[in-house]
């Protein structure tokens, strides 16, 4: 208590009416201070940086519903055609790492990769020693400025792949294909294509991390089965597949994929067909 009753204020209260250094009027602070931008800040959040939007209500989702919201996550690849359960079946042939690709059948299923491959955005060099059998898909993509290029055997030069350009060599080079002088490498797949078993087929099998197998004959399953160690049903059936039907077989894998043509690749290359 001061003199005349009035109560003093505490020791180092404020006196009535006094102001903080740097504050403005009723204690909200004066422009240049620090907390003067971060109450700035904070009115511009609530106020939403200007005009208020529209106001919706809150979207609920019962915990049950939760298994409806699954989105589809496939492979990135080449679509080679559909599964036994109607599925499509896609083929990753981009790839960073080297991937050798063995197909034993006909060069229309050859082609449709080749031309699928080319459609992703990959640059196609085939090494072949039939040009005239690429000579009508290489006019009609351009004259081969459009992805696609046709080789002698032995003359496919370095071919630079990347992410952003990755490559794809078919080798069309018979019975017995001669060593390539381009090989698979990060970005750059290589697609050999065997008409049918042949001696060197083993060697490239085993090499290879997909293989492609369409109508051969009884003998040949036989053969290819000991290779490579293929069910009986799969060694009884390979005699018996239909035309744009492959066997394709990863490690234990084993898929049975057909092949359907779209209108532009029927008017392009014809229907499917195991002989050429």
């Amino acid at each position: 208590m001061g003199p005349g009753g009035a109560v003093r204020p505490p020791a180092g209260a404020q006196p009535p009416g006094a102001r903080l250094q740097g504050a403005g009027p009723q204690g909200v602070p004066a422009a240049g201070t620090p907390d003067a931008g971060a109450g700035r800040g904070r009115r511009l959040l609530r106020g939403g940086f200007g005009l208020l939007g529209p106001r919706h209500g809150r979207h609920a989702l019962s915990c049950a519903d939760l298994d409806t919201l699954t989105l589809p996550i496939g492979d990135d690849g080449v679509v080679i055609g559909t599964d036994a359960e109607g599925q499509p079946a896609v083929l990753g042939l981009n790839r960073p790492t080297p991937y050798e690709v063995v197909l034993i059948g006909g060069l229309w299923t050859a082609q449709v990769l080749a031309l699928r491959a080319a459609a992703t955005g990959a640059r196609v060099a085939v090494e072949t020693g039939r040009a005239q059998a690429w000579s009508q898909m290489v006019h009609a993509m351009g004259g081969g400025q459009n992805g696609l290029a046709v080789y002698d055997v032995g003359r496919v030069p370095p071919l630079g792949a990347s992410a952003g350009t990755p490559v794809l060599v078919v080798r069309d080079c018979g019975m017995r294909p001669p060593r390539g002088r381009v090989v698979s490498g990060p970005w750059r797949s290589v697609l050999t294509l065997l008409p049918y078993l042949s001696p060197v087929a083993p060697r490239l099998v085993r090499q290879a991390r997909l293989v492609g197998v369409q109508r051969i004959s009884p003998q040949e399953a036989a053969e290819l089965g000991r290779t490579m160690a293929l069910p009986r049903a799969d060694v009884e059936a390979l005699p018996t597949l239909a035309d744009g039907l492959t066997l394709w077989c990863a490690d234990r894998d084993r898929q049975y994929v057909m092949t359907q043509p779209t209108d532009a690749e029927i008017g392009l290359l014809g229907l499917p067909r195991r002989m050429d």
